[in-house]
């Protein structure tokens, strides 16, 4: 038997007991020490978006700050390259191949048989919340988050919905939460900064523990628009030379999109230092262990200009691709007094971890099979929990585009492209050539087969989703959400 295929049956039954000094013993009472953990997830943030992952143009002082205090990662991956296929590995720590949202139309259901990190943290006697974008099923579906392991919820269930920033409604929980500010294309109540005053009560209310807040940003995918007192920060900065306009009519159309990005990545790292503020005014900042990431990589297209800011740095690609820009994301985590502060980890791993290093970080057992493995001993330090820090032997992303099956393989240095199932597999070393410049898949024909191996057993077939209508295309009033 394989390492990987050991790992992933046997590994997490030791969990709860692996922090001894940390947390008590594996039972089913509220441990007095288990951490508050709040899971913080921009909407289309590439990985060269950040002033700590070096970005020149946009302003992030509190992530930066947040970054300095904390462990900053530069080798961390999603789960898929584009929105509901990433929510679903990371709330079922399977990877893209076994999860079960694959689809990206905006309303596949995850089902009742699917086990999301929201579940497992309850079992732990943890107070569980998500303000922000769902994606994982529409209202009088299974997978709303009510019904997946979530005490409160407040946001976008369908994604198609959080592509507007003043739409006439939101969720709270089943009901909708009226938003007249905006009736009749008016734009006086900015979504963004509801779901952050929510989540801001959610931590007020909770702050006795423990509590998990999961807070999918919607910012900063598309459309476009941010309210004036963030615009007047960049206005005049940048030259715009493309005015952004949807030909479909779906999304807001933008004069100013360099602008408005800016000020939209601006605004949300304000609601950083305004989370981060709460935690101490509430002490419970060493309580509380904070991660930050991304969804998928920056938007190569809908108005962003990527190559501008070089959101994605010197990676291939974005949005939608297999290439390192479309998947490796910024993730930085911070608890103080546990985690050392100002650190960089280039430890290698992807959204299907976050399960298990949660559910290890809480104390709770995960009885079922899932893919990742926990990352607590790089958290932590190996020498304060007592083992050393598993690795994968191989990373495993799909993504469909038409008829074709993209895949992708990381395995140590080595990442392998296959954009169609008959095609030729590309072959790059990323220690050498982190920009996927030159395959070199002729000059490396064992680790071309190795991973070709790997991939006949890589993944299982999907289930059968229900048709979705594709809304993603329709004009904004046809949508239902803006009226």
């Amino acid at each position: 038997m394989k390492r990987r295929d050991f790992l992933r049956m046997t590994t997490y039954g030791v969990m709860a007991s692996a922090l001894p000094h940390i947390f008590c013993d594996a039972n089913k009472k509220r441990r007095s020490k288990q951490p508050n953990i709040i899971f913080i997830m921009a909407d289309d943030l590439g990985y060269g978006h950040l002033g700590c992952y070096g970005q020149k143009k946009i302003r992030t002082p509190n992530l930066d700050q947040f970054s300095s205090e904390g462990m900053r990662f530069t080798q961390c991956y999603a789960g898929s390259p584009v929105c509901a296929p990433s929510r679903s590995v990371l709330m079922t720590g399977m990877h893209c191949g076994h999860t079960s949202v694959r689809g990206n139309s905006g309303g596949i259901p995850i089902l009742p048989g699917d086990v999301t990190i929201g579940e497992v943290l309850k079992q732990g006697g943890y107070t569980t919340g998500i303000f922000g974008k769902w994606g994982l099923g529409d209202i009088g579906t299974t997978g709303v988050p009510n019904k997946q392991g979530f005490d409160e919820f407040f946001g976008y269930l369908h994604q198609v919905h959080c592509h507007f920033y003043y739409p006439y409604y939101l969720w709270e929980n089943d009901k909708k939460y009226l938003l007249p500010g905006n009736e009749g294309h008016k734009r006086q109540q900015y979504t963004h900064d509801i779901i952050v005053d929510k989540a801001l009560n959610f931590i007020r209310t909770n702050k006795g523990g423990p509590f998990f807040l999961y807070l999918p940003f919607t910012i900063p995918h598309t459309e476009l628009l941010v309210p004036e007192d963030s615009f007047r920060e960049y206005e005049g900065k940048f030259p715009e030379l493309n005015p952004y306009v949807d030909p479909r009519g779906h999304y807001a159309d933008q004069p100013a999109p360099r602008t408005t990005f800016a000020a939209m990545v601006t605004r949300m790292d304000r609601d950083i230092g305004r989370i981060m503020a709460l935690l101490k005014e509430l002490k419970i900042d060493e309580d509380t262990i904070v991660f930050y990431t991304s969804d998928n990589g920056g938007q190569m297209s809908g108005g962003p200009d990527l190559e501008f800011f070089q959101g994605n740095r010197e990676l291939r690609a974005g949005k939608g691709q297999l290439y390192e820009g479309g998947i490796r994301v910024p993730m930085i985590v911070r608890w103080p007094g546990k985690i050392g502060a100002g650190l960089v980890n280039d430890h290698v791993w992807a959204f299907w971890d976050v399960m298990p290093t949660l559910a290890d970080l809480a104390g709770v057992e995960i009885s079922h099979s899932i893919d990742g493995i926990s990352v607590v001993p790089t958290l932590l330090g190996q020498e304060k929990v007592g083992r050393q820090q598993q690795k994968h032997d191989f990373l495993y992303w799909e993504h469909p585009r038409g008829k074709d099956l993209m895949q992708a393989v990381r395995m140590d240095d080595w990442k392998a492209v296959l954009l169609k199932g008959d095609g030729q597999l590309e072959l790059y070393n990323l220690k050498d050539d982190i920009g996927e410049k030159k395959s070199v898949a002729s000059e490396q024909p064992k680790i071309v087969n190795e991973i070709e191996v790997y991939l006949k057993t890589a993944r299982t077939e999907p289930r059968k989703y229900k048709p979705q209508p594709q809304t993603a295309g329709l004009k904004r009033e046809e949508t239902g959400y803006i009226r």
